[in-house]
């Protein structure tokens, strides 16, 4: 039986108690298997299979540490034992000898599968008699840490002085939420049930086509901000001829939504190597590998050019610190808390210079809050606790006037309904569509106080639901919750469908929103 990503140490004699020939344990990611080992050691007739090389981190392991580990181990189980990996190798690229753009010293510190392997290899060995040809390897990978944890691109002293120096306040509105909420009724003249989408448009072949053009070098940087722009203003027609309230400018420029802010952040790199995420769907996660900080605007350009063509509002969009954070190769020497609020920092600068452009609305997308959550549910208060504030850091230098939007998808939010209350967004958008509007009526049932926006038909289907579908979800939820706290939207960005059945989704949607509002549905 292997056992992985957190420790067993509650279950450890019932496990014990089982009829099995071995036993994999974590060591790596569930350190309290170590205690349990020295507590209840480990049976003779059993094989222990020891993870102790990280399967889901990307750093070079520190061989000292790995074998001082392995020996309290040996020590403290007296039957056979096999070195391994703390978990399956799919959360890792393959290697990281191909990685051909990125710093050499960078490079150096990765271990990915083929590097792990390596590293089983090495400490197996050094157990079965080869110490003396070991340790030239040990020496040379303590000189390795050594040099990195000097590196000046690793700690950047004005970022850990920014940290030390964040306020209670830096954490906190100006204003309360409803007197907020009054405060932007009054700067943005909207409808009841205003429509909008969440951020991205469909990412056609040619708009891929044309990145990809431009990454090597094929296309110019002046003609490839021309077709940008061109995409750009295309969909602000679109959006503005199918009667959308609140428009958006596609992100035409971003292939994924955390990679994109890592090409902009110092302290973060994107990877060329491909790990799955999901079924079919596989991604270039980012590194973080040393302070983070904003050096320059990331989005201000795009979103401000968009504003220009239209007397609309349009939102800002953002990825939140958290979501990049969980979706990238975090640092393993420094708490996960203080990359989040790093990454927070540098999204807050981005907030303030977008407000400062004269942007409303700023939308700072969450999806992965929840899947960060640790396995252990008493793990749960402490990270949802910096989570939180980390959100709260990134959009709370903002005028009362200016509203944050979040979204969040794809999990089940409804264990942790208080703490998006404490996020304090003025409006979070939902994907809700698979789940008939049970997620928002679970939020108002949870006191949640800001305005919602339903997301009411499925982004990850080419089906166009008819109006009176897209109905069902709002009529329901309008029962329970007040009509001006209500928002009409997708359930999720449109940058995986194509153009036509986008066009025919948002009119249907636009068309359910009018028709919301001219029968008084909810009053």
């Amino acid at each position: 039986m292997q056992t992985y990503y957190a420790d067993v140490k509650e279950v450890y004699q019932e496990l014990l108690s089982l009829p099995l020939d071995g036993l994999g344990l974590d060591f790596v990611r569930g350190p309290k298997n170590l205690d349990a080992l020295r507590s209840h050691g480990f049976p003779r007739e059993k094989i222990l299979a020891a993870g102790i090389v990280d399967g889901r981190g990307i750093w070079k392991s520190d061989l000292r540490a790995r074998l001082s580990l392995m020996e309290e181990i040996l020590r403290l189980s007296s039957g056979d034992i096999i070195i391994q990996p703390s978990c399956s190798l799919q959360h890792l690229p393959y290697t990281a000898a191909d990685e051909a753009r990125l710093p050499p010293e960078i490079k150096e510190w990765l271990a990915f599968a083929c590097e792990r392997l390596d590293e089983v290899s090495l400490l197996t060995r050094y157990f079965s008699g080869e110490k003396d040809q070991i340790q030239s390897l040990v020496e040379k990978n303590a000189e390795m840490l050594r040099q990195k944890k000097a590196n000046l691109a690793v700690t950047n002293p004005q970022v850990r002085a920014r940290l030390s120096n964040l306020k209670p306040g830096d954490f906190k509105r100006s204003m309360t939420r409803e007197n907020r909420y009054k405060a932007q009724k009054d700067r943005l003249p909207l409808p009841l049930l205003p429509a909008t989408t969440i951020g991205s448009f469909p990412q056609t072949a040619e708009v891929r086509r044309k990145r990809l053009e431009y990454r090597e070098g094929k296309l110019t940087e002046q003609d490839y901000r021309a077709f940008i722009q061109r995409e750009i203003g295309e969909w602000i027609r679109i959006q503005e001829e199918i009667g959308l309230d609140v428009l958006v400018h596609g992100e035409f420029e971003r292939a994924d939504m955390a990679a994109y802010f890592a090409e902009h952040l110092e302290g973060m790199v994107n990877l060329q190597g491909w790990v799955q995420s999901y079924g079919t769907r596989y991604v270039q996660p980012p590194v973080v590998y040393g302070d983070v900080f904003r050096p320059n605007p990331m989005t201000v350009e795009w979103i401000v050019y968009a504003q220009g063509l239209t007397e609309k509002p349009i939102k800002g969009m953002l990825t939140g610190p958290i979501t990049i954070l969980n979706w990238s190769y975090g640092r393993d020497d420094i708490p996960r808390r203080d990359q989040a609020y790093q990454i927070a920092l540098a999204i807050r600068d981005e907030v303030r210079e977008l407000e400062g452009a004269g942007i409303k609305i700023i939308q700072i997308d969450e999806p992965a809050i929840r899947e960060g959550l640790p396995l252990k549910r008493q793990e749960w208060e402490d990270y949802l606790e910096w989570a939180i504030r980390a959100f709260r850091l990134a959009s709370s230098g903002v005028r009362a006037e200016t509203q944050i939007h979040t979204h969040m998808c794809f999990s089940e939010f409804g264990d942790i309904i208080p703490h998006i209350d404490a996020m304090d967004a003025d409006v979070i958008s939902i994907e809700d569509s698979k789940k008939g509007g049970e997620l928002a009526k679970s939020l108002h049932a949870g006191a949640y106080g800001g305005a919602m926006g339903l997301g009411v038909f499925d982004v990850h289907s080419p089906r166009v639901p008819p109006t009176e579908e897209m109905e069902v979800i709002p009529k329901a939820v309008l029962e329970k919750v007040q009509r001006d706290k209500i928002w009409i939207n997708p359930d999720c960005g449109l940058k995986t469908r194509g153009r036509k059945e986008t066009l025919a989704q948002l009119k249907n949607m636009v068309a359910a929103a009018k028709h919301l509002r001219e029968t008084g549905a909810g009053q």
